[in-house]
């Protein structure tokens, strides 16, 4: 198959990180790839370590020329933006293109996305979640749902013993995210709150960095059982270092930190809201709490902490849910809608 991929992000964040994994599977599979990428990434950097052929356009009006896909079957848009570089490729040249939609909010139903929409020959949507708001903006849509999969990251096994000895004595819970407002971070803070008196060996390390962070150190003043540890790039260290990931977002497309500490072996705590479902069945592969139930995340955190029996079957649990999230089985989904665009053509 002759694919080019279109990811027009300036910044490098779970989507991007989803894509550049598909991409390294087709790539292994002997797919020839094309991708469409913003020159202010790290996307870019990391597309150009792999066997593809990278264009680079900062805008979805730019680099569309003929030849950028006049080999591919179709183009395979990963990123809001890009839907429309994929609508303008088709109609100059009539290529073909199918639409992944990762996040969970409400699709507006602006003139230019109406046209995208239904110009594409196929939509898919990360969880059920993500594909009922698709078919309740375009009832005319049949999507497809394709999950993520879980990244598998380096452990250093130095990293891990200096983070085990930063936090010695401590149950380590770990809560990773870009700090936005809706990642619930304040539930967290909330929950640590609840349990510095009720259980002082409990310790919350918040790894990440965004405009929230400031508000949320306000919130967490006087707390001696949350550190903020900023952004991190050796997650696969702290997986291995921590006892618990924390995840009570707000809203969720999916969740593939969720995905990533569950492969990791970590037990994982989330809400019960967009795809996150799709991931955790409640006391099989994880815990499920209610959006913003501070008090319940408190709860379930002393529940799995104390109980190490517990843990092992959520983490059993995780691994066998964790078999229909493969990047194997997931790029296999994928090159049959491929296979079914090309054969309609």
């Amino acid at each position: 198959m002759k694919i080019c991929h279109v990811n027009l992000a300036s910044g490098y964040h779970g989507g991007e990180n989803q894509t550049l994994q598909l991409i390294k599977q087709q790539a292994a599979l002997g797919y020839e790839l094309t991708v469409v990428a913003n020159p202010k990434s790290p996307f870019v950097a990391a597309v150009r370590a792999l066997p593809c052929r990278v264009v680079l356009a900062n805008h979805y009006f730019a680099a569309h020329a003929a030849s950028v896909t006049a080999d591919c079957d179709l183009v395979h848009v990963h990123e809001g933006r890009a839907i429309y570089w994929a609508l303008i490729q088709k109609l100059r040249h009539g290529v073909p293109y199918i639409v992944t939609r990762r996040i969970d909010n409400p699709l507006k139903k602006k003139w230019l996305a109406n046209i995208a929409y239904r110009k594409a020959s196929a939509v898919v949507g990360l969880s059920r979640d993500i594909v009922a708001k698709i078919q309740h903006a375009y009832p005319q849509l049949s999507p497809y749902k394709i999950p993520s999969s879980p990244v598998t990251y380096p452990i250093d096994e130095t990293e891990v013993n200096d983070i085990r000895s930063r936090f010695k004595h401590r149950f380590l819970v770990i809560h990773a995210a870009n700090m936005l407002q809706h990642k619930g971070f304040d539930v967290t803070i909330a929950a640590a709150k609840a349990l510095q008196e009720q259980n002082a060996n409990v310790h919350f390390a918040l790894l990440g960095d965004g405009k929230a962070r400031e508000q949320l150190e306000t919130l967490a003043a006087g707390l001696t059982n949350v550190t903020f540890c900023g952004k991190q790039s050796n997650m696969g260290s702290w997986f291995a270092a921590a006892d618990l990931q924390v995840h009570p977002s707000y809203t969720e497309g999916l969740g593939s930190v969720i995905l990533e500490g569950l492969n990791s072996g970590l037990p994982v705590i989330a809400s019960r809201t967009g795809g996150i479902p799709d991931i955790i069945d409640d006391h099989v592969s994880g815990l499920l709490i209610e959006p913003g139930d501070s008090q319940g995340l408190a709860t379930a955190i002393m529940t799995v902490q104390a109980n190490p029996q517990l843990r092992e079957t959520l983490c059993a649990g995780a691994q066998q849910k964790l078999t229909s999230f493969r990047i194997e089985h997931t790029a296999e989904l994928y090159q049959k809608i491929y296979q079914e665009v090309k054969s309609s053509l």
